[in-house]
């Protein structure tokens, strides 16, 4: 298992991002990823251990085809420039989702890049692509199913959670000011901080970053228990 902060971020805003500046969804989306590139590298400066990013919802595909095909396409270009980055900065990409449902060469860009960052140990990034918390739920009970169990408890969950070998995210930033989890890591999140910044994803850099984790320094993580100045 991986030690060290776990930061988690539902990528909110890219299409009030465009919109604000008359400009297509896809256009907001492409400087979303731009802000994907500052966020890891800023994420590696400053000693986080894991990144989750939310970036493509089993609900996204309620979107105009247009659109979809148009984050795919942005996706492609990320992959294609970026995984070298990856492997000399120590970066291990990681997918959660269902990758059967996604065009077959982004799966297989995806599956590739695994396998290529596997051994990198410097920052897990942990990229939600048509993942949602409920499904992976009714997937872990679906495999605990076929296992043969009728009892379950939540540490046989958490083995069969895409996440199982990592630690809860400590901390959950949602961008653009919404202040809901929208099926994002359920099971994980239970006792995460949650930070709700107003700023929209593609305006977010390494100094929205430092902010979040500056407010999370000032939370007192109590995790059920009370300290004794509560008492």
């Amino acid at each position: 298992m991986k030690d060290g902060l776990h930061v988690a971020i539902i990528l909110d805003g890219n299409g009030r991002w465009a919109k604000r500046r008359g400009l297509p969804r896809n256009a907001g989306h492409r400087a979303g990823m731009e802000a994907i590139k500052k966020t890891v590298l800023a994420s590696c400066e400053l000693g986080i251990k894991i990144l989750s990013l939310f970036a493509f919802s089993t609900e996204n595909w309620k979107r105009s085809q247009k659109e979809i095909d148009g984050i795919f396409g942005i996706l492609r270009d990320y992959l294609d420039e970026n995984i070298e980055v990856y492997k000399e900065k120590g970066i291990n990409l990681r997918i959660m989702g269902d990758l059967s449902k996604l065009p077959e060469d982004i799966s297989k860009k995806l599956i590739s890049a695994q396998e290529e960052t596997a051994s990198c140990d410097k920052l897990i990034v942990n990229v939600g692509i048509n993942y949602g918390g409920r499904d992976e739920l009714v997937r872990a009970f679906n495999l605990l199913l076929k296992e043969g169990k009728s009892i379950v408890s939540a540490e046989d969950i958490k083995k069969k959670l895409y996440t199982h070998d990592l630690p809860d995210p400590d901390l959950v930033i949602r961008t653009s000011g919404e202040q809901r989890l929208s099926n994002f890591m359920l099971f994980q999140c239970a006792y995460s901080e949650l930070y709700f910044p107003k700023i929209l994803w593609p305006d977010f850099n390494k100094k929205a970053l430092k902010k979040a984790l500056s407010v999370y320094k000032k939370r007192d993580r109590r995790f059920g228990n009370v300290t004794e100045e509560k008492k």
